[in-house]
């Protein structure tokens, strides 16, 4: 079965991307998938968040976007069971300027993925909270796109926007990008977050997956981050954690009807 490879983006910042990146990923691995997890944020939070301290990294992606690494020599294995982390820091930052004036600039990433032999079942991307350079290479070599949208009325509106930049790509850069689905993250139990639900629900649930469950705020996920763990390591039992389960077992089941 071939690779299956899914951009996390949204280029408003607060919307758990990395998050979601990261409990994807870690739920995918624990069904049984091999999954890499590539950060294409100089913030480096995939690898902070996973127990490694990013800044003190030898190599991370930029060597690879630059050329004087493989992604091979800079994965990160066994991170957890079946799943290895390809990770980012802050030289990254400059690698987006230095990409400004590449050619072939937006398909890096791309022909990177597409001439490596890595063997996995899922290649996971975690964008930055813009729609540069880096976003650009991730819509570009994915198969999917999920885009995790804060509820809140600033998100909703930032979301509308961002549809609209991905049908852009669909028709002139990646006709076979397809939108996973939209997830919901920081919800509450008020009638804000409801309402966001509900309107987000009305206005794309015909045209875009929304998945069903959103992911109930907890400071649960912040305390197993400083700690370096997933939230299924830290407390597998919140809603949050069922949830992020929940959306893997629906991602795992549409790859497999895709590739039926």
């Amino acid at each position: 079965m071939s690779k299956t490879v899914i951009t996390i983006a949204n280029q408003k910042g607060g919307s758990a991307k990395t998050t979601t990146a990261i409990h994807l990923s870690a739920a995918l691995a624990e069904m049984g998938n091999s999954v890499l997890l590539c950060d294409l944020d100089a913030q480096g939070h995939v690898a902070n968040y996973l127990g490694i301290q990013a800044d003190e990294l030898p190599t991370e992606i930029s060597d690879v976007f630059e050329g004087s690494r493989s992604l091979k020599e800079v994965i990160l294995k066994d991170i957890r069971d079946r799943l290895d982390v390809a990770p980012a820091n802050i030289r990254l930052a400059d690698m987006e300027v230095s990409l400004a004036g590449a050619t072939f600039r937006e398909y890096r990433l791309k022909r990177i993925l597409d001439k490596t032999a890595l063997g996995y079942q899922f290649i996971i991307l975690d964008c930055p909270p813009s729609l540069g350079l880096l976003t650009i290479n991730g819509l570009m070599a994915a198969d999917y796109v999920l885009i995790p949208m804060s509820c809140e009325y600033g998100a909703f509106l930032g979301v509308s926007r961002l549809l609209q930049t991905l049908a852009h790509f669909q028709e002139e850069g990646n006709s076979s990008l397809e939108v996973l689905g939209l997830l919901h993250t920081h919800f509450r139990h008020t009638k804000d977050s409801r309402l966001i639900v509900d309107q987000t629900r009305e206005k794309w649930g015909e045209n875009v997956h929304i998945f069903p469950t959103p992911i109930a705020d907890s400071t649960k996920f912040r305390e197993a981050a400083r700690l370096g763990k997933t939230i299924f390591e830290y407390a597998p039992e919140i809603p949050g954690a069922r949830a992020y389960r929940e959306m893997a077992a629906k991602v795992l089941e549409r790859r497999l009807g895709a590739n039926g």
